[in-house]
């Protein structure tokens, strides 16, 4: 028997517009397969008038939410506004009212979880949020309904399709940060105030909501540690390189037992590592469970089509799951549990690039002050020299995150050291 849905979108933006392209198109395959007819009944702009590149009747365009809100046949609103607010009042107030909400909102949703689900169940309506991560790759779905019977231990991910392509193009043609991010933003991957991507955010508020779902356990975004990508040069990408490094943003999660470690920032990982082949604006999550043992999944990461396909795929599933709609069974909620330990001082290999006076001892203060504090030195390279001065490039084993920057802030303070250039984390 066909059921029909009636549903509203908040937004009508690159991925509002996929979403709607999707549901025009795609609409009979729909009845097909899943037995339901999806009517886009209201669409809330800021603008009625504005002329928009995917053709709509107008008289499906409102500037009021109260249009959408009030209307007892709407019974599911898919949000497409972004940033924090008004979109956390409107998702609120859908949910209040009864109505499911499919956001792609990762900001919203890494920072009011708690005041949304708890919405949600209070009211019986559905909270779903597949397009939050990762665009077109079923990620939170994977997590969710394919891997419960693993404990997972470790996720890596490239989840920010902006810098993924920024530092493709910096490895790939030499150029520097400035020239590529230029390109980046006339093309569309970047937008005019980048800081969202490029210091990390965006993948910072993704992160939160994977290590949330993967360990069980609220991670709030002020657990994580986060470092963005403008301090990466050509010269460290050139002489990674000679160790067999490709460099990416990635975002890093590792549980040991009731230790866990939630940090994302620039870094090295071997050449031939499975994420070192995801180039441009791609995603891909890096997963490791106990009994899955590794697994990737690898896709658009952003884009109308691909995440309006995450939006209609949860549309879908709000739509056979309306009777009755699952919520997360966290340990916790605005609160950590007194067993848990968030671990700021992890153990990983650095690159550490410098710049000293070309003089016989140096390499030997430098190393015994590594060895002061624990850190353990596997390989050194010494460039040419270039006048009374020469870079060295220091690989470290496995060192503690504090002792190396304890370590660091000594060897800044000697004589002989011009500068320390770059830092660099090291995962394989």
């Amino acid at each position: 028997m066909l059921k029909e849905i009636n549903i509203a979108f908040l937004g009508f933006g690159t991925v509002g517009t996929g979403a709607y392209t999707i549901i025009s198109s795609n609409g009979r395959k729909l009845f097909e397969k899943e037995g339901i007819s999806i009517n886009v009944k209201r669409i809330l702009v800021r603008d009625v008038a504005k002329k928009r590149s995917v053709v709509v009747d107008k008289s499906l365009l409102t500037d009021n939410i109260d249009d959408i809100i009030n209307d007892p046949e709407i019974s599911i609103v898919a949000e497409f506004i972004g940033g924090e607010e008004p979109a956390r009042e409107y998702i609120l107030a859908a949910l209040k009212s009864k109505k499911t909400v499919v956001t792609a909102n990762k900001e919203v949703m890494a920072r009011h979880w708690e005041e949304l689900e708890k919405t949600a169940r209070s009211t019986g309506a559905g909270l779903y949020y597949e397009a939050s991560v990762g665009g077109g790759i079923p990620i939170i779905k994977v997590i969710r309904e394919s891997l419960q019977a693993n404990n997972i231990n470790e996720i890596m991910g490239i989840i920010n399709g902006t810098t993924n392509y920024i530092l493709t193009k910096m490895s790939e043609d030499g150029r520097s940060f400035e020239s590529v991010l230029e390109e980046a933003q006339k093309l569309g991957y970047a937008e005019p105030d980048p800081t969202f991507d490029i210091e990390g955010l965006d993948a910072m508020f993704k992160l939160s909501i994977l290590s949330t779902l993967a360990f069980h356990t609220r991670i709030h975004i002020d657990k994580i540690y986060r470092e963005g990508i403008t301090r990466i040069t050509t010269d460290d990408i050139a002489f990674g390189k000679e160790l067999g490094f490709s460099i990416r943003l990635l975002a890093i999660a590792k549980k040991h037992g009731q230790n866990i470690e939630v940090r994302v920032h620039p870094t090295f990982i071997p050449a031939d590592h499975p994420l070192a082949s995801v180039r441009d604006a791609y995603n891909a999550v890096f997963i490791r469970g106990d009994a899955v043992g590794n697994l990737m999944l690898y896709g658009r990461g952003a884009g109308d089509l691909p995440t309006g396909s995450a939006i209609v795929s949860d549309i879908v599933n709000a739509c056979l799951h309306e009777s009755g709609h699952t919520y997360s069974t966290l340990s916790n909620g605005d609160w950590t549990p007194d067993k848990i330990l968030f671990n700021d001082n992890w153990e990983t290999e650095f690159f550490i690039r410098m710049t000293v006076k070309d003089q016989p001892g140096v390499l030997a203060k430098i190393a015994g002050i590594f060895g002061k504090y624990g850190v353990s030195i596997a390989s050194v390279i010494q460039k040419r020299r270039n006048g009374d001065s020469t870079p060295i490039i220091f690989v470290t084993h496995k060192a503690r995150e504090l002792s190396i920057d304890k370590a660091i802030d000594e060897i800044k303070e000697e004589s002989v050291v011009i500068r320390v250039e770059n830092v660099i984390r090291v995962e394989r």
